[in-house]
């Protein structure tokens, strides 16, 4: 059976699964390719690409992933049915995940019971290490299910060879607490298995569960670019890859700078804009207004940073003028241009901007801050 270390955690990318179920987003073969190939240069371990229950235009695509020798493995989900392994085996991949339900509501949903689940195991897990090299199976809606259910599911998945355990948040109600509290009983209870965590985002708490399962024993997890997903979401690739580097003692070998590239080319093809706001990749999550904020990080720049904007693949953060601006920032944005603005000239000329920064109700642009302070000039 397979294992992995924590350090690094193992990063499984799902954009080109889970990422493509988001209502409305569609990848052609050609979007397909150039983001598998994106995420292999920025040292993903593992895609999961696609889902061949879905027909033959679905499985050549996975067949032509699979076949670009990219340096990380293709794996395709499935339900769990001996149809769709098969369908699966077929595209020529060596791994395959199968998602198993395990929540009371889920089971009811699908008229299961969790003896049923467990003789599936045992049937399709046999089937699908027939034909792959490794296999994953997946406690969908883990978190609305029994503990006690869920650790039998898996020291029985442990014992009939499969690889890893997923353990998703399907509806992403769960808090890093409870994350936490799972996955460590999980590692009491079944040593033996490696345990992935799959975290949605419905109460913006996918990256904090990610991280809190990946101290808590998680090996691996699930993640998507940009966070895509059905409804609000899964946990960004890059957020994940950030806050293993700046916020645990968990290693991450992911090249931020390369995710960056990635990140803004899904949001073109996915037709999901990047929120200027959002961490990591928005456009202004490096800009500063306040006055004390920008005199601040003229003299350090991680006075009001937590890294530096190059650290994630960022372009240089920019000083705005507005309403909020103080006389530093000013002056630095101006000295851009070649210009000066003196000691004595600095508090009229402030004012001045942020009464304009109000009348406009925003901030002024470079350009705006030029032709303003040329005026100030000649009034002066």
């Amino acid at each position: 059976m397979a294992s992995f270390s924590p350090e690094p955690v193992y990063i499984i990318d799902s954009t080109l699964r889970d990422g493509e179920q988001s209502p409305g987003v569609v990848f052609s073969l050609e979007d397909k390719i150039a983001i598998a190939a994106m995420l292999a240069d920025a040292g993903v371990d593992e895609l999961e690409a696609g889902i061949p229950a879905m027909g033959e235009e679905e499985r050549k695509d996975i067949r032509t992933l699979n076949g670009l020798g990219l340096g990380c493995p293709i794996t395709p989900w499935v339900r769990a049915r001996a149809e769709d392994i098969e369908h699966a085996a077929k595209t020529g991949v060596s791994r395959v995940h199968i998602s198993f339900p395990v929540s009371d509501i889920h089971l009811a949903v699908m008229k299961k019971t969790r003896e049923a689940i467990l003789e599936s195991l045992a049937l399709l897990i046999p089937l699908a290490r027939r034909d792959m090299d490794h296999v994953s199976v997946g406690a969908m809606d883990a978190t609305r299910a029994d503990r006690g259910f869920i650790s039998t599911f898996s020291a029985m998945a442990a014992e009939l060879g499969a690889c890893r355990v997923r353990i998703a948040d399907t509806v992403g109600l769960a808090s890093p607490s409870s994350i936490g509290g799972l996955f460590r009983d999980l590692a009491r209870s079944v040593p033996d298995m490696v345990f992935e965590f799959h975290g949605h985002n419905d109460l913006g708490m996918a990256t904090a569960n990610t991280l809190s399962a990946v101290e808590n024993g998680a090996c691996a997890v699930s993640v998507t670019l940009n966070g895509l997903g059905e409804r609000a979401g899964n946990a960004p690739t890059e957020e994940v890859a950030a806050a293993l580097s700046f916020a645990s003692d968990i290693s991450c070998i992911l090249d931020r700078s390369k995710l960056a590239l990635a990140c803004r080319y899904v949001a073109h093809v996915s037709g999901r804009p990047i929120p200027d706001n959002k961490p990591i990749t928005g456009a202004l999550v490096f800009d500063h207004e306040a006055g004390i904020h920008s005199h601040a990080q003229l003299k350090n720049p991680l006075s009001f940073q937590p890294f530096l904007p190059e650290d994630v693949g960022h372009g240089k953060g920019r000083f705005v003028p507005g309403s909020h601006s103080g006389t530093a920032g000013l002056i630095h944005i101006l000295a851009a241009s070649g210009l000066t603005l003196d000691s004595e000239q600095a508090p009229g000329f402030l004012e001045k901007v942020r009464r304009c920064s109000r009348d406009k109700g925003g901030a002024l642009t470079d350009m705006e801050l030029v032709r303003l302070f040329h005026g100030f000039q000649r009034v002066e």
